[in-house]
């Protein structure tokens, strides 16, 4: 499963492949109220087909009508500024008077397109450069801190997973958990020894590795940006991974398993040299409580508590699997 951005990507290079004209439209900047952040993408091509999205819905209808009536001419990039008067937040639907600045430009066989799509089907993030007065582009490799910026007339976009998952264990959990975790941009990494849990593996994108998860736990050098996920139900598999990523930076370990077999967990990794502050950092049982049941909805949960913790939404809006469930529920569906 392709993130948005990859999917209009692709998208705009099949557009390219096939004698389209086509325009890649990127959001720069906001002020106030904006339903999409920085580096949101869309592509749109002659009549008017589009993919992906830069706002709610009225800012495309403009793009559109505006190819519909002039087709896509240009040859140069330009910026393009929306809901700077009241009128205009009006009519396009920001939110609050928010406004929106925008980077439409036109492709073309020298935008590198398909280059950069190969850089990121080997999980490089790259760096597009476009000079806003030729419409030159290059590409070079970017950090995992590295942000969308504009210096001078050169606009610099930043593509390619920032952020890193690794999941303990091959089982059918980790297949949703991995394919949604593409989806939202992150670099998927399974890792299971057991060769009866890798044989029928076949997730599109998603490395998988038979080494011991502590080995590669240690050598994957897990920072802010990195989660760790332990989903195997084995103690010889999570444990001594789960002691190795609390001791990291990275910003979220989780493990599966009821209130009673992570109290268990807590119990063993006390053994180990672990302070009380790292272990407080194990989010067990992993995720927020919706009532899932299934490994789909398990996997929602998951991923919906690792986005809060990255965007440090406070812990006292969270209902945690570890918290007692309501009476009368079954509590937290992971065994």
């Amino acid at each position: 499963m392709d993130s948005i951005d990859l999917e209009v990507l692709k998208t705009a290079a099949a557009w390219l492949a096939a004698g389209h004209r086509c325009e890649l439209v990127t959001v720069i900047k906001t002020w106030g109220s904006s339903p999409r952040p920085p580096g949101a993408m869309l592509a749109i091509r002659e009549g008017g087909e589009i993919v992906g999205s830069v706002s709610g819905g009225c800012i495309e209808d403009d793009l559109i009508a505006s190819v519909a009536r002039d087709g896509i001419s240009q040859t140069i990039p330009c910026l393009r500024d929306y809901g700077i008067s009241a009128d205009q937040a009006r009519r396009f639907g920001l939110p609050c008077g928010g406004t929106i600045q925008l980077a439409v430009e036109p492709l073309s066989a020298a935008s590198g397109i398909p280059e950069l799509l190969g850089r990121l089907a080997h999980g490089h993030t790259v760096e597009r450069r476009i000079d806003l007065k030729t419409g030159a582009v290059s590409l070079a490799s970017a950090s995992a801190d590295s942000a969308l910026h504009i210096e001078g007339d050169l606009l610099v976009t930043v593509h390619g997973p920032r952020w890193r998952l690794f999941i303990i264990g091959a089982g059918q959990l980790s297949r949703f958990l991995a394919q949604v975790a593409s989806a939202m941009d992150y670099r998927v990494t399974v890792c299971d020894p057991r060769e009866e849990y890798r044989s029928g593996w076949d997730v599109a994108g998603v490395e998988l590795v038979h080494v011991m998860p502590d080995d590669l736990v240690i050598e994957a050098h897990l920072d802010a940006r990195s989660a760790v996920v332990a989903l195997t139900h084995d103690p010889k598999l999570d444990d001594l991974a789960l002691m190795e990523a609390l001791k990291s930076e990275a910003f979220y370990v989780g493990a599966i398993g009821s209130r009673l077999n992570n109290a268990k967990r807590r119990e063993r990794l006390k053994l180990f040299d672990l302070t009380d502050e790292q272990l407080a950092r194990l989010h067990g049982p992993v995720g927020i409580y919706i009532g899932s049941k299934t490994p789909a909805e398990i996997a929602i949960s998951i991923l919906a508590e690792m986005t809060a913790v990255k965007n440090a939404v406070p812990a006292g809006l969270l209902v945690p699997h570890a918290v007692a469930a309501p009476a009368g529920t079954a509590g937290c569906a992971l065994p």
